[in-house]
């Protein structure tokens, strides 16, 4: 395994550690292009198994090159299984789908058919569509569901783990790839908050062998704080040597303070989803060179709407270097917004990506 606690070393790059991945579910992340990306220096995606199945499906996507060509996107391409799509979209509606031991099927509104997804057929798409890091697919459940729920997503998750395993080197053999190019596998940690069973799952995870580990369910309580004790009991059961992704986290404080659990990986849809709807991200004071405590209110959040900046000709953040902030003024990110242009929701979501890259690079340079 080419793993040191700085980078995976993968088929399309090294991924240097920590590392956001914006979401890019369905192949793209919105409002923006690869040479986007790459100019705010993002360095993978996270796109999803389960959507793309979906849309535009996963016989397009294959006769599209894979993902990585379909997307002209040169670096590192995770996939999500989408157990965590699938769950959400039984649990708003359980007449959409059902799960059982064998796998999900499911549903979706509008569809005109049903979609079973198992844990050798979740594998076969990621591999499919050419991802550098492959994620086993796994049974999501809330933090607050009841015992009897969470045991049996700790025995299912364990269960379609070995199977996806056993499918993922099934394929591996049959490609004859060289292990340079061979995916990541990675598997998701369940047991919500129950540490008896965060602690089996772990163990019998690593019994398996994996690349990496993921944190399943849902990484916030009912208030939307984040889970930091479980979290970091989670982190602790793995040893240091694998790296570990918290899914679904995004938030900037709370990608500081994983990362201070030990946590390396992290993706969500949040930074890019606050820039369309004009929350736009910047340093209290001095930018990223200057050092920051989570004991600090550190990070602050740029209105768009804000009557304020109706005349400013200063840039969202004088300390960034973003595209955006390099060349346009607040005061015209606002009319582009109130003008509802499709600029706006490109400049917006440039700068908060470039945001969250620096993030990182400080956090990997100066532990907070």
């Amino acid at each position: 395994m080419n793993f040191s606690s700085r980078a995976l070393h993968l088929a399309h790059g090294s991924l240097e550690l920590p590392a956001f991945l914006p979401d890019a579910t369905y192949g793209m992340v919105r409002a923006v292009d690869a040479a986007d990306l790459l100019d705010c220096q993002v360095p993978a995606l996270v796109m999803n198994a389960f959507h793309l199945m979906l849309k535009p499906g996963a016989t397009v996507v294959q006769s599209l090159g894979g993902l990585h060509k379909m997307s002209a996107w040169p670096r590192p391409i995770l996939t999500d299984s989408g157990g965590f799509q699938a769950y959400s979209l039984i649990h708003r509606n359980s007449k959409s789908g059902s799960l059982t031991d064998r796998g999900i099927i499911f549903q979706p509104e509008g569809a005109s058919r049903k979609f079973q997804l198992t844990p050798e057929k979740s594998i076969q798409l990621q591999v499919s569509y050419g991802a550098d890091v492959v994620i086993c697919l796994d049974d999501c459940t809330h933090v607050d569901a009841p015992s009897a729920e969470q045991e049996t997503s700790v025995r299912r998750t364990i269960a379609w783990a070995r199977r996806g395993k056993a499918e993922f080197e099934r394929l591996m053999e049959q490609k004859k790839l060289e292990p340079a190019l061979r995916p990541k596998l990675f598997a998701v940690i369940q047991g919500g908050g129950v540490r008896t069973l965060r602690k089996a799952c772990a163990e019998s995870l690593l019994e398996i062998g994996f690349d990496g580990f993921g944190y399943g369910g849902w990484p916030l309580d009912s208030e939307g704080n984040l889970l930091e004790d479980m979290l970091a009991y989670t982190r602790e059961l793995v040893p240091s040597r694998f790296p570990m992704h918290a899914l679904g986290v995004g938030h900037p404080y709370n990608v500081a303070a994983c990362y201070r659990l030990g946590y390396q990986l992290f993706d969500s849809a949040m930074p890019t989803r606050d820039a369309r709807h004009g929350r736009l991200y910047a340093f209290a004071s001095g930018g990223a060179s200057s050092r920051i405590s989570l004991s600090d209110k550190w990070l602050r959040y740029v209105y768009i709407e804000d009557e304020r900046h109706i005349r400013s000709d200063q840039p969202v953040f004088p300390g960034c270097d973003c595209l955006v902030c390099r060349h346009y003024s607040i005061g015209y990110l606002r009319h582009l917004f109130k003008m509802n242009d499709s600029l706006f929701p490109r400049f917006a979501t440039i700068h908060n990506l470039r945001f969250m890259t620096r993030l990182v690079a400080y956090l990997a340079q100066d532990d907070c």
